[in-house]
């Protein structure tokens, strides 16, 4: 079974950064995309960012231009930069991962158990 950690979350006033990685226990080159979430108490979890093993990326529109999505295929690891962070960026986030298998294409699903981030002054 593939474990997904995530770590780099903490507390960071407005206008502050914060770099996210979520950690595979495999290489990460198996999985057809990773994502991040993100769910703020009360909220749905939202999809925060994608991307693909061709490293195609997509935004939600609410952190475009402020956050960056990567992956190091090598270190097994996805990072999430965080720049000209805001309150209403507050919430746990949550590493995702999809991996399509064999003629069926049949999708498994990896989640981390999330890492959370506080934006406050």
């Amino acid at each position: 079974q593939v474990q997904l950690v995530e770590s780099g979350g903490g507390l960071v006033q407005p206008g502050g950064s914060l770099r996210l990685s979520c950690t595979a226990s495999r290489n990460i080159g198996s999985f057809d995309d990773m994502d991040w979430y993100r769910q703020a108490p009360g909220q749905e979890r939202q999809l925060v960012a994608t991307i693909t093993s061709g490293t195609r990326t997509n935004y939600a529109d609410s952190v475009k231009g402020r956050f960056i999505i990567s992956r190091d295929n090598a270190k097994s690891t996805m990072s999430l930069q965080m720049d000209s962070l805001k309150p209403e960026d507050t919430a746990v986030y949550y590493c995702h991962a999809v991996e399509i298998l064999g003629y069926f294409r049949r999708r498994i699903d990896y989640w981390g158990q999330g890492t959370p981030v506080t934006v406050s002054s």
